[in-house]
């Protein structure tokens, strides 16, 4: 069932919903893993992962400059480090050639990705002021105007740049107050629902849940006023519906 209804304007997340259409960033890296045959199992690269992202909130390893492709860098050196120090991945020197590979197939795999949703944020941003909400790490500007979308956005709500970060109400409610707009009058676009769906729905935003292949288990009870499963979806629910 779909509930969205006069909306006035969106308020997107941007990772795992825009650049990858869904697909938790977990998932993303674990099939560049298997592509370029690191020899680890996924429960191991999971631990890796999690160690790798509190690694990044706690040291100041990301710079403002720095691009997505730097990102992907970095994650999966210090992954990498860490599967090498626990002892899941030999330590025999391919692990600079594997963080190499890897990054740049998810680099190429979200400009693929992005191929396909820029046309429908440039149809939303012809009619709908838009907002980006996202945790991130300080360099989302850089990110954005590295893949030119930076355009389709009036303003930009970084966590590390509010100090608030998702699932924490308050974010939303900043991008809603950017707009001028009430919650009520905007429609928040996510792929997490504990993290976007259940906090923007809590503060009277309209919620679109983009449910694509996760990172954990998810609920199978949606309080989202719209379910999807491909950006593309936005269009008739957005737009030809409007």
């Amino acid at each position: 069932m779909i509930r969205i209804d006069k909306i006035k304007g969106i308020l997107f997340d941007y990772g795992a919903t825009i650049d990858s259409n869904g697909k938790h960033w977990a998932e993303v890296l674990w099939e560049a893993y298997v592509a370029n045959q690191v020899p680890v199992t996924k429960e191991a690269f999971r631990e890796a992962y999690v160690y790798g992202e509190r690694y990044l909130a706690t040291h100041p390893v990301i710079q403002p400059e720095h691009t997505f492709k730097d990102i992907l860098l970095a994650k999966t050196e210090i992954q990498l480090k860490w599967l090498e120090e626990s002892g899941f991945l030999p330590q025999n020197g391919n692990s600079s050639a594997y963080s190499f590979a890897i990054s740049n197939q998810c680099y190429n795999f979200v400009r693929s990705t992005l191929a396909n949703a820029v046309p429908v944020l440039e149809r939303l941003a012809s009619n709908y002021p838009m907002v980006l909400v996202s945790n991130f790490y300080g360099n989302i500007e850089t990110v954005l105007k590295d893949f030119k979308l930076i355009q389709y956005f009036q303003q930009i709500i970084e966590s590390a740049v509010v100090k608030i970060r998702k699932p924490d109400p308050a974010i939303f409610g900043l991008g809603a107050e950017v707009l001028h707009l009430a919650p009520s009058e905007t429609v928040v676009v996510g792929d997490s629902y504990r993290k976007d769906i259940i906090p923007a729905a809590s503060l009277g935003c309209q919620t679109i849940w983009l449910k694509g292949a996760a990172w954990e288990e998810e609920t199978t009870e949606s309080s989202a006023d719209a379910i999807i499963s491909d950006f593309s979806e936005l269009i008739p629910i957005l737009i030809e519906k409007k």
